[in-house]
């Protein structure tokens, strides 16, 4: 029979003969409703059902396109035509009308020498073609002359020949021997006489040619502008002596002339690259020291290398009628070396390389989150050739790649190909 003495209560314990016994019930109903709870929720999730909608992913559409690889090259103008004048003959100075900075056009003056050894020289040839003129003249006279000389001998020979041939012996044959003899030398004369004509007739040629020599060279003491241009240079004054550039081969020039409404750009294109640059390639061109931005074209290039830099030399065509350029400006070039068109593409940002191997995320049928090892081929600034891994028309992710998972539910929205891919971020409308 217990002791009602020894057992009393107080709060949530019991006292019973001196030991404290605590009194459990609701605390172990509250457990076995809290694992009551919690075995709902791990039913609720194992039967597929979540309060929390699926994650947004922003993805495009892999597209069929062109892509090419473009590689940046520094490239200097340089003047379509540029010459230094030199004088042709030896001479002062006696009129530069030109400076630096001026317009110049073809055939226009830019100095006059003054050569007086030249100016006689032009004289003793004029005086040698008029003295052969008058030798030509002087020959024809003795032309003229021996043939009348030979005309009446030759008729005497003739008749008394007649004479003898119709009675002979009616004639001396000493006298016929005679007008014979006559005759073929008049004869000669008259030959002697026309060749003396040929050689004044070529002498009055050999004059000519002198004449026209001595011309030349005196044309020569006026430089004159070979092409358009601009002066880039002056190396003479008025009064100054200059030296034949053909005969010295030091010989200062009078001025420099150069082309620029057409400019060279020209570029260094590296070895590797070189087989991969063809005429008539389009160029993006940058200019720094203008501002300016403009396309061009592949005019030609120099197919071979230069063996201290292992270059090719590319050129392009730079109309320049504003003279906004200057020979000596440099200039960002943008070429694509290599082009594939047709090729599966993708934004450059759906391509991750966090593993060492290129991959995407794809969304599948069901809109579950797929890992796609890719091969990949050529890539530009914006996009990314893909050789095998995806297919045209798959749905890949652009941005937060690190935000999904495989196997991941997900709601995609499809968002624009390129550049800005990128900027869609996960949750965005």
């Amino acid at each position: 029979m217990r002791d009602a003495g020894a057992e009393r209560r107080e709060g949530n314990v019991k006292i019973y003969r001196g030991y404290v016994i605590p009194i459990l019930g609701s605390a172990i109903v509250c457990l076995i409703g809290g694992f009551a709870i919690a075995g709902r929720v791990r039913a609720s999730a194992a039967s597929g059902f979540s309060s929390k909608p699926a994650p947004r992913a922003a993805v495009v559409l892999v597209r069929r396109g062109t892509v090419a690889n473009t590689v940046s090259i520094a490239g200097e103008f340089l003047p379509y035509q540029e010459v230094e004048l030199h004088a042709k003959v030896a001479g002062y100075i006696r009129k530069i009308s030109v400076d630096i900075g001026d317009r110049v056009h073809q055939g226009q003056v830019l100095a006059v020498l003054e050569v007086p050894e030249l100016a006689a020289q032009v004289q003793g040839a004029d005086a040698g073609v008029r003295h052969s003129q008058d030798e030509i003249i002087h020959a024809q006279n003795e032309v003229t002359s021996a043939e009348a000389n030979h005309a009446p001998l030759h008729a005497a020979a003739l008749r008394l020949k007649q004479a003898s041939e119709a009675r002979p012996g009616l004639v001396a044959e000493q006298e016929l021997d005679d007008a014979q003899a006559k005759d073929r030398a008049a004869e000669a004369q008259v030959d002697a006489a026309k060749s003396a004509l040929s050689a004044a007739h070529q002498q009055l040629d050999v004059s000519k040619a002198n004449h026209s020599q001595m011309s030349a060279m005196s044309d020569y003491s006026r430089i004159v502008a070979p092409f358009d241009g601009v002066v880039t240079w002056r190396y003479a004054d008025t009064g100054a002596l200059v030296q034949a550039g053909t005969s010295n081969s030091s010989a200062q020039p009078v001025v420099k002339i150069a082309q620029v409404d057409v400019l060279r750009l020209r570029i260094p294109v590296p070895e590797s690259l070189a087989a991969s640059v063809y005429q008539g390639e389009d160029a993006e061109i940058s200019v720094q020291a203008t501002g300016e931005n403009f396309t061009g074209k592949v005019a030609r290039s120099t197919d071979a290398l230069d063996r201290s830099t292992r270059t090719e030399q590319v050129e392009i065509d730079v109309p320049n009628q504003k003279l906004r350029l200057a020979p000596g400006m440099f200039a960002s070039v943008n070429l694509e070396v290599q082009k594939h068109a047709g090729a599966l593409m993708v934004p450059i940002q759906a391509i991750s390389r966090a593993t060492g191997n290129s991959s995407v995320l794809v969304v599948g049928e069901h809109n579950r989150v797929e890992a796609h090892d890719v091969h990949t081929g050529l890539e530009d600034a914006n996009s990314v050739e893909v050789v095998s891994g995806v297919k045209e028309g798959d749905r890949v992710i652009v941005a937060n790649l690190g935000s999904y998972q495989p196997g991941e539910l997900v709601d995609p929205r499809v968002s624009a190909f390129g550049a800005n891919a990128g900027a869609d971020k996960r949750g965005e409308q």
